[in-house]
């Protein structure tokens, strides 16, 4: 038997080995996994390795695949089941978890969807075993991400601008300061309150201003729509404000001393809440007639959970217009006030 039939009779082996394999594996590509069955291949290298040492006659080599080509469960393998097709994945952030369902074979989904509806809780998101399944670990891992977003990120300036509001600064010098002295947060800085004393408008009887809070993103998505509804309200029931401006890192507290500095019957701010796994974008608006330096909290009353999927800001904006009509009425606000 010369060189050339040996070489014939190794590569058919192999060839035939590979292509059960590949049926084995549901390859149907016809690309030749990489990796034989442990123990056919075994033998197959054993004999070829016995024929090359009779006759010096070269065995073929393994296929070799690159490292950085997918991998099959069990082997290297470059079959058509394993490849990853190009394409964009849903954008787990804008899915509504309220109509979401994820229990397999329900007793009563329609009855229990109207439950769900009632709550934006994660409710029937199912298992996998003892696991969540993907997609809402997914979304649990997205939400928390953007509630940290929101906590550590400035509100944008731009839009800061485009809403014509001055910006004035707490005690705070940075978002580090900030999140670990809210006693600083409570307090304009001597520059912006010199400034303020200068600029307000006096013998207004409302003051209207936003603050970051713990929540850019509640600033930026909601500020424009209440302000716009709050100072129309105003306006409608002939109650007299000053021009509104942002404080940077401030905290519900620096609204008593803006009450202080511009004399103000009523003040109220518009501030960006700590956000949750629910929405990162919700903001409050906390009221207090004839704010003071270290009042107590039960003086201020609040309108919360306004955003896109609570409060609706417009009909949050006209909802705190009255309120601040009902606390000039009676001269009250907090607990001592009923409403």
């Amino acid at each position: 038997m010369n060189r050339e039939e040996l070489k014939a009779i190794i590569e058919n082996v192999l060839k035939e080995v590979n292509t059960q394999e590949v049926a084995k594996r549901g390859c149907t590509d016809g690309v030749q996994c990489a990796q034989q069955a442990p123990d056919t291949a075994a033998e197959v290298a054993e004999a070829a390795q016995t024929i090359e040492v009779a006759s010096s006659t070269e065995v073929p080599k393994k296929q070799e695949v690159a490292d950085d080509q997918p991998i099959c469960p069990e082997a290297r393998c470059t079959c058509a089941a394993n490849q990853i097709e190009d394409g964009e994945l849903e954008d787990v952030t804008t899915m509504d978890i309220i109509e979401q369902y994820l229990y397999e074979n329900p007793y009563d989904k329609e009855g229990y969807m109207e439950l769900k509806r009632f709550s934006p809780c994660r409710l029937a998101i199912g298992k996998a075993g003892a696991r969540y399944k993907t997609l809402p670990q997914l979304q649990f891992r997205a939400a928390h991400s953007a509630a940290q977003d929101a906590v550590f990120s400035d509100v944008d300036g731009e839009i800061i601008s485009s809403l014509d509001l001055e910006t004035f600064q707490s005690r705070c010098e940075n978002k580090d300061m900030y999140l670990t002295r809210p006693d600083l947060g409570r307090r304009l800085d001597e520059e912006s309150a010199e400034r303020l004393r200068e600029k307000h408008e006096k013998n207004k009887q409302v003051y209207i201003f936003a603050a970051d809070g713990l929540s850019s993103a509640a600033v930026e998505a909601n500020t424009k729509e209440v302000m716009a509804s709050l100072l129309q309200g105003l306006s409608s029931e002939g109650i007299s404000f000053g021009k509104p401006f942002f404080v940077k890192y401030g905290r519900v507290g620096v609204m008593d001393e803006v009450s202080e500095i511009t004399g103000a019957d009523v003040t109220c701010v518009l501030i960006g809440e700590r956000p949750g796994l629910i929405t990162a974008t919700s903001m409050s608006a906390y009221i207090a007639y004839k704010g003071t330096i270290g009042m107590p909290e039960a003086r201020r009353t609040v309108v919360s959970n306004i955003h896109s999927k609570g409060t609706i800001p417009a009909e949050a904006g006209a909802h705190v217009a009255e309120v601040i009509k009902t606390i000039l009425e009676n001269k009250a606000s907090g607990l001592d006030l009923k409403l």
